[in-house]
């Protein structure tokens, strides 16, 4: 659905050249033109209009002096850097480009019609006087000379396998009577036709096509020869074929002009000679003649080159030339360029540039050079509001096609309407002003501006409706305006753009520059209206494209190298300025743009440009160099991408740099903004205020898309607009979660929750988003929106999202009109997280007990069915089984694939039992214990022991307990069992709590003595009580158990108050080194003979203890700190030997790193690690080996430095610790005289500790938490920076990561005693 726009034109008039021109070619390197006239060969520029080249053909007598020679053909050879002439009398030209020297490189006597070069250009064809063609090499070396016209059809003959008659074989429409129809006569060619040989190339070179008069017939036929120049096909019998020949370069498909006896048209053969499809010309069957016709170098226009058949008298034939293109199998004519009947004006060479598909260039008699670039488009109309229809104006010859998305989608060549003119259209424009963008502006062949508009009755011009059909809209002819200025050539006007009812703004091409004009209706009584030149400004430069934002009134246009121009309409003349950045830089586009938008970009304006070459420009900066389309919708910029992806960004949230980033990084999986389309796809309109995206396939179909982001973009408006019904059907129709309605605002939902049932007004609705409902926030996960606030998504109320809406919703409906809305409350119900079925049956029990009367009213039948359809019948039954209700349990046992045999002998069971033994027995089924217990312990004594054991299976004991008194005999019971249970767990103290609450002080006093409770045990024991014998055993038994555990202290106390055995409670003491508490007793009970005889002895001991630990500790310290700085200095040496050999990417470099050995350890690279790596995923039991041989401290084993360092850590956290039992010992020996002792194991420790302080700084070093970070700056090397980003990895164990932390010494701790020296 795209049209030809002109971008530029280059005008060329004041040529002085010799004779007149005849042909013409395009070299492709220069972009000028090289023409041949009788006289001579001139190069010129056709944009500066600069004479290069000029060289005589007839000084060597090439040509004759008086004007009568012919050129029949010219061609550019830049491989030779020549040209190659043919002349009619013969003679084949070479002229130099370089030395502009002319060389004959062979002659024909017969003479030549034509000359025609392979694409590759590696063979030249020449048709001579003799009615042959001559095949030569590119050196003009003959290969072979052939006739023309031959009897043979040629090699791909057809073979007729002889399948029937031809009276029994189909005919098609024809019918049976076409059998016996004469073959219609061969008619000779036109009057008109010169009768001259025509060849054509195939776009690769493997063959060509020669069309000829055949010399028997009179008639033209096409001939189909390989590179060889052997014929292949003969076409078939085509009267009225005419003498225009041209080959698609990329297809099979040769191009002709057909004379019918009512039409006109262009046809296509194939390869093999047969027709394939044809166009009609839309002039009368006599009216013009076609001269050429011309494909351009990709294949999509092909230029038809006429001419008056029978000018009036006195007059010359008008000269047109209409460029077509094909789309979904319709050929439409996009430009018509109307030359008029001046001799002069008349184009003589028509050729497109070999380079440049869209560059047109034309020669007319008077000299005058003409170069047309055209560029693809696609006009729509530009509105943003619901107003606007969403339009897209396809241009037809004299015909636009307007299609109105929003109301349809009709895939070319069918169209919403037609607006049909009188003449051919060049250019179509949509109204610029909000709320009127539906209404178009055309710009004619004839230079008239033609504006319609919507709406009008028959009488007023509009559309008569058809029977049958519904008119969606009806366009009316508002004006016609003539336009006040000089058009004599075609496409004065290039662009136009309606900006308001009495404003146009328009390009006009000049010779060497363009201007811009501000167009409004005349002020005179003209019969006919006018739009007159009210500004007029000169552009230095050529103007390719205008755009217009309808959201700020910018006006921008670009020049063809890029340059871009603001446009001001303040006064009521017009003026330019550079268009500059919010930083006052000027802005320009380092290449044209073919298509050009303006957008805002995070509250700036900026403009889009799209070039030929696919790159996406914004300002100045490159964005992406893969586009195929681009649309700015809103705040939108949507894009299609040649690897057949569809983007749409949200310009009010991103930057360039972020819109660089948005196209060059890949998707994840929940990204909205991109989406996979067919290959090729081409975005041709959004529907303003819609989800749909209209793409159009490269045959020419069409697709709607709902893009992702248009979508949810779409639906937060709607919600935020309360439009809950809008917002629903396109998320039901689009699969889009329903769970957005809630999370995209929870509080502004639940605040307007009648409002939304209002607006939905159906129960299946409603009942689908209650079933889609679920505690996921898809605003966060599934739909995640940039610009989204924290607080937004935040819940309306605290507690579960799925509760809070079942609960909102169902209270608004019981209020709104609970009968209606039944069915929605017992979807609420069992939707909620933990389902209420029970509640949802009863209301249906309540439906079944009191029919509601009423139309909208639902039946107890109706419900349940429903429930069933959204619960498992046999849940369901359960539960009704749990309401007690055998009514509602029958009612849904039928609704069931249930056996009454089964369930029905179970019923009548229940009914004969007692009420709370009925309700036990069901809950007990339903393996619903704690009420199962309940409603037991509600029947008769008899059933205790029936609970008792359902307490003991189910565990229930803390239940069973709240359930009766304190006092009363299941209480004990109870309380027995429970205690039990709790010896079993290995509770045996809460065991004896229990069974001491309840009275029974033997079995309590037995769990606290199991349990070394000891305080317990002795109390139970005097609240007995026992005799005193048996008290002091039992004292006894329990310190002999505490002193096991070595808790002296507890078990000395025992002895001394239970036991009254003072000496053993002494020995105990001293047993444990609680000096201060043993000197106590001995005082106490006046037993100074065991200072002499157990004390002094035992503190030496403790003494000699002391001082050997300290003394091994002292010395394993020492070892394993030195042994750590070798380990160190080795791994130091070896990292750096290599780094100089392999560099950093070696895979056992962190080997030999400190920090990252601690660090890891897993990247080791030797056999070891790699083999403790492979254990450790087998088994814990493995992983535990694997672990401690890893932290062995082997010499040379990989983590050595690991195993010193925790080795390290454990001395001194163990030395630090012994501090208060140090100062202890040394108040004791102080106490009995043993001064020596005491100050030689204060001065012991306190080196140790002093030797273990001022060794922490240096074992566990800075470096250790440094080598975590990156090390860079200027000292740094590239081998160090690699190795320092290679060492960030995850942290290993957590025992690696514990051993770079120094152990924290308790200094501040006062142990030593200042008596001491």
């Amino acid at each position: 659905m795209r049209n030809l726009s002109l971008l530029q034109r280059f005008r060329c008039v004041d040529l002085s050249l010799l004779g007149s021109p005849q042909c013409f070619t395009i070299r492709s390197e220069t972009g000028t033109v090289l023409v041949a006239s009788e006289l001579a060969i001139t190069e010129f520029d056709p944009r500066t209009e600069e004479v290069h080249k000029e060289v005589s053909l007839t000084a060597e007598d090439y040509l004759p002096e008086d004007g009568s020679g012919v050129v029949v053909a010219i061609q550019d050879l830049p491989d030779q850097e020549s040209v190659c002439v043919a002349t009619g009398s013969g003679d084949v030209i070479l002229y130099n480009l370089n030395t502009s020297q002319l060389e004959c490189v062979g002659s024909v006597e017969s003479g030549l019609t034509g000359m025609t070069w392979s694409p590759d250009q590696e063979l030249v064809t020449l048709t001579t006087g003799q009615e042959t063609v001559i095949m030569m090499t590119k050196d003009f070396e003959p290969i072979t000379e052939v006739a023309i016209n031959q009897d043979d059809f040629g090699e791909d003959k057809f073979i007729t396998v002889g399948w029937g008659k031809k009276e029994t074989q189909f005919h098609g429409s024809e019918g049976k009577q076409a059998a016996h129809r004469k073959a219609a006569e061969v008619q000779p060619a036109l009057p008109w036709d010169d009768r001259k040989p025509r060849i054509t190339w195939r776009g690769d070179g493997q063959f060509f096509a020669v069309s000829a008069v055949c010399p028997q017939t009179g008639a033209r036929k096409v001939r189909i020869w390989n590179r060889e120049c052997v014929l292949q096909a003969t076409s078939e019998v085509v009267n009225g074929l005419e003498q225009p020949l041209c080959w698609k370069p990329s297809g099979s498909l040769i191009a002709s002009t057909q004379r019918h006896p009512n039409k006109h048209s262009v046809v296509f053969m194939e390869k093999n000679g047969l027709l394939h499809g044809d166009f009609t010309l839309p002039f009368g069957k006599e009216q013009v003649k076609v001269k050429e016709l011309l494909w351009n170098s990709d294949s999509t226009v092909l230029a038809v080159w006429m001419e008056d058949l029978k000018p009036r008298e006195n007059d010359h034939p008008n000269t047109y030339i209409q460029l077509w293109t094909v789309g979904n199998y319709h050929w439409y004519l996009k430009q018509s360029l109307h030359f008029g009947s001046e001799p002069l004006k008349a184009p003589v060479c028509v050729c497109w540039n070999p380079e440049k598909p869209l560059r047109l260039h034309l020669l007319t008699r008077g000299w005058g050079s003409y170069t047309y670039d055209w560029g693809w488009s696609t006009e729509r109309s530009h509105g943003t509001d619901c107003h606007d229809n969403a339009n897209v104006a396809v241009i037809d010859g004299d015909k636009i096609l307007v299609t109105t998305f929003r109301q349809c989608v009709i895939p070319p060549p069918m169209c919403a309407f037609e607006l049909q003119l009188p003449v051919p259209v060049n250019l179509v424009t949509f109204h610029s002003q909000a709320q009127r963008t539906n209404e178009l502006a055309a710009l004619t062949a004839d230079g008239h501006i033609y504006v319609y508009g919507q709406g009008g009755s028959v009488e007023n011009g509009g559309v008569p409706g058809v029977p049958g059909f519904k008119v969606i809209s009806a366009p009316l002819v508002l004006k016609t305006y003539r336009v006040a200025m000089d058009q004599e050539e075609p496409l004065t006007l290039c662009l136009l753009l309606w900006l308001s009812d009495d404003l146009f703004l328009a390009v006009a091409h000049g010779r060497c520059l363009t201007r811009l004009l501000k167009l409004t209706p005349s002020d005179s009584q003209d019969p006919k209206d006018t739009l007159e030149i009210r500004s007029d400004v000169p552009v230095d430069g050529f103007v390719i494209s205008l755009c217009h934002s309808l959201r700020n009134g910018t006006v921008a246009l670009q020049l063809d190298d890029g340059q871009i121009r603001k446009v001001h309409m303040d006064s009521s003349e017009l003026s330019l300025t550079e268009w500059k950045d919010s930083t006052g830089n000027t802005i320009n586009f380092p290449r044209p743009c073919v298509q050009m938008a303006l957008c805002t970009l995070s509250g700036e304006e900026h403009l889009i440009g799209l070039t030929e070459r696919s790159h996406l420009y914004i300002d100045d900066s490159l964005v992406a160099s893969n586009i195929s389309s681009f649309v700015v919708y809103d705040d939108f910029l949507l894009l299609t991408t040649h690897s057949h992806m569809c983007h749409c960004l949200n310009l009010s949230t991103l930057s360039i740099k972020g819109l660089q980033s948005a196209l060059s990084s890949d998707a994840n999986q929940n990204d909205e903004t991109v989406r996979k389309v067919e290959r090729g796809s081409r975005i041709v309109s959004v529907v303003p205020q819609d989800t749909r995206l209209i793409l159009q396939m490269p045959r020419g179909n069409l697709e709607t898309i709902h893009h992702r982001a248009l979508v949810l973009a779409q639906l937060r408006k709607w919600l935020d607009s309360l439009r809950f019904k809008d917002a629903f059907d396109c998320m039901r129709k689009l699969r889009i979660n329903l769970n957005l309605i809630y999370d995209h605002n929870p509080t502004v939902f639940l605040a307007n929750i009648e409002m939304f049932l209002k607006q939905i007004d159906s129960i299946n609705y409603i009942n689908l988003f209650l079933t889609e409902l679920k505690e996921e926030d898809t605003t966060t996960t599934m739909y995640p929106c940039p610009s989204r606030s924290a607080s937004s998504s935040a819940s309306g109320k605290g507690g579960k999202k799925v509760d809070i809406i079942c609960d909102a919703l169902r209270s608004t409906m019981e209020t709104l009109n609970p009968q209606k809305y039944c069915l929605c409350i017992l979807t609420s119900h069992v939707r909620k997280t933990t389902p209420e079925l029970e509640i949802a049956l009863q209301k249906v029990h309540d439906l079944r007990v009191n029919p509601p009367c009423g139309s909208s009213s639902v039946s107890a039948e109706e419900a349940l069915k429903y429930l069933l359809f959204l619960v498992n019948v046999n849940e369901l039954y359960e539960h009704s089984l749990g309401t007690y209700d055998f009514d509602l349990v029958l009612m849904v046992a039928e609704k069931s694939q249930k056996d009454p045999k089964e369930y029905l002998p179970f019923l009548n069971m229940l009914k004969t039992l007692e009420p709370n033994y009925q309700r036990y027995t069901i809950d007990k089924h339903l393996k619903r214990y704690r009420k199962a217990l309940h409603h037991l312990s509600k029947c008769d004594e008899e059933h205790f022991t029936e609970l008792l054991n359902l307490v003991k299976d189910q565990r229930l004991y803390s239940d069973a307990l709240e359930l009766y008194s304190s006092n009363s005999e299941q209480y004990k019971t109870l309380s027995v069992a429970y205690a039990e249970h709790l010896v079993e767990q290995q509770q045996a103290e809460q065991a004896g709590l229990l069974l001491w609450r309840c009275g029974e002080n033997a079995r309590a006093l037995q769990a606290f003595v199991s349990c070394t409770s000891w305080r317990n045990a002795l109390a139970v024991a005097t609240h007995i009580p026992l005799p005193p014998e048996q008290l002091a055993l039992l004292a006894r038994d329990l310190a002999e158990k505490l002193l096991e555990a070595r808790r002296h202290m507890e078990a000395a106390l025992c002895l001394e108050q239970y036991a009254k055995d003072c000496e053993e409670a002494i020995s105990a003491l001293i047993q444990g080194a609680a000096w201060e508490e043993a000197l106590r007793l001995i005082y106490l009970y006046n037993r100074q003979d065991i200072i002499e005889t157990d004390l002094k002895s035992a503190l030496l001991d403790a003494h000699r203890n002391q001082t050997s630990f300290l003394e091994s500790q002292k010395a394993l310290f020492i070892r394993h700190k030195n042994r750590l700085a070798v380990v160190r200095e080795l791994k130091a040496k070896a990292r750096l030997e290599l780094f100089d050999e392999d560099g950093p990417d070696c895979a056992d470099a962190e080997l030999y790193s400190e920090a990252s050995s601690v660090l890891t350890g897993s990247h080791l690279g030797s056999k070891y690690s790699r083999s403790n790596s492979r254990i450790s995923s087998r088994s814990s039991k493995n992983r535990r080996k694997a672990e401690g041989k890893k932290h062995s401290l082997k010499e040379g084993s990989p983590f050595e430095d690991i195993a010193l360092l925790n080795a390290l850590t454990q001395i001194v956290t163990i030395v630090d610790k012994m501090r208060e039992e140090v100062r202890c010992l040394l108040k004791a020996l102080v106490l009995f005289q043993f001064d020596g002792v005491a100050s030689s194991l204060q001065r012991d420790y306190g080196e140790l500790l002093q030797l273990m302080e001022t060794a922490l700084p240096e074992i566990w070093s800075d470096n250790l938490q440094q080598g975590q970070t990156p090390l860079t700056g200027p000292n740094s090397t590239a081998n160090s920076i690699m190795a320092s980003f290679q060492q960030q990895r995850p942290a290993g164990p957590q025992q690696d990561t514990e051993a770079l932390t120094a152990p924290k010494m308790r200094i501040a701790a006062k142990w030593k005693l200042s008596i001491l020296k």
